[in-house]
Order: C-alpha cells, then structure tokens, then sequence
C-alpha cells in the first residue's frame, strides 16, 4: 500500500528554494562548498535529509534564518536523500549548473520562486518525492504585449543586455 500527499514548501515570497535528490551524507559539505564558489556572499541555508543510520537532517548555510528555514521544510518533507537550498538576493539561474554537477546530486525537481508544493509517496519501507507544483498553470499564450514585458523583466534585472 502507498499513501499519497502533498507538503507546500512554507517561504516568503522573494525566498527561492532548489529542491533535489541526492545519495552521500557528504552531500551537505559539496553543496555547501558549490553554493559559496559559484557566488560571493551568497545567502542560503541547506538542509539534507540522510536516510540511512542516524537519520538527521543536515544543516549548513550562511544565514541562519536561511539555515532554518531550510530545515524546517525538509523536516516538513520528510523524504529521504532529499536537498532543500533556499537562497535569498540570488537566482537559482546563478548556481543551477553547479548544482547539478555535484556528484551526489541525483535529480533536481525544481528551483523557483513560486509556491511549491511536494508531492509524496509513502509506504513501509519510508517516503519519497514523487514531483513537485511549481506554481499556477498557464493562462494562455503571450501575445506580443506580454513577450515585451517579458524581455523588458529580463533586462531590468539584469540578465540580458
């Protein structure tokens, strides 16, 4: 028997959270050592959750409300082997490659802004993400309206000339 639900990741709104898989208690160290190369002063906090031995969830970051938060979230989540960074005034955009070059790293199912919500798979043997929400589904089409808007987004935030 497999019991399905969901959890909705609890952050504000301008938090945004990487959610993956991993296999390798050091997971905690390399993602810690990855997020600090790949942005100076970088503000995150990272929780892992082991699912073998002790069974805790690891925590590192350099803010503790971050670190906390993160914690909180995979506490939440409950599933084994899974990552949560959260960062704050950095884009997912700015350590995604690097977070998935981590050798530990299995799956990233999302990096986001929006409300997300995990969905999970229960049985005896534990619990595991099955996917994520990520956000509100489409509305339509963009017209050319909403394709200036788009490209006007992007370059005020810097990310094209």
């Amino acid at each position: 028997m497999v019991d399905i639900t969901s959890v909705r990741i609890k952050k504000p709104d301008e938090i945004n959270v990487i959610i993956g898989q991993s296999h390798f208690i050091k997971t905690v160290e390399d993602l810690y050592e990855t997020l600090v190369t790949a942005v100076p002063g970088i503000k995150f906090g990272l929780a892992f959750t082991e699912s073998s031995g002790a069974c805790k969830v690891r925590v590192e970051g350099t803010d503790n409300d971050l670190k906390k938060l993160a914690a909180d979230n995979a506490v939440a989540v409950a599933c084994g082997h899974a990552f949560f960074i959260v960062l704050k005034d950095t884009y997912p955009i700015n350590v995604l490659n690097a977070v998935k070059m981590v050798p530990e790293v299995c799956t990233v199912y999302c990096a986001t802004a929006n409300p997300v919500e995990v969905i999970i798979a229960e049985s005896e043997a534990g619990r595991g993400i099955l996917g994520v929400i990520d956000g509100a589904k489409p509305k339509g089409i963009e017209n050319a309206d909403d394709a200036a808007w788009r490209k006007g987004l992007l370059r005020k935030i810097g990310y094209k000339l």
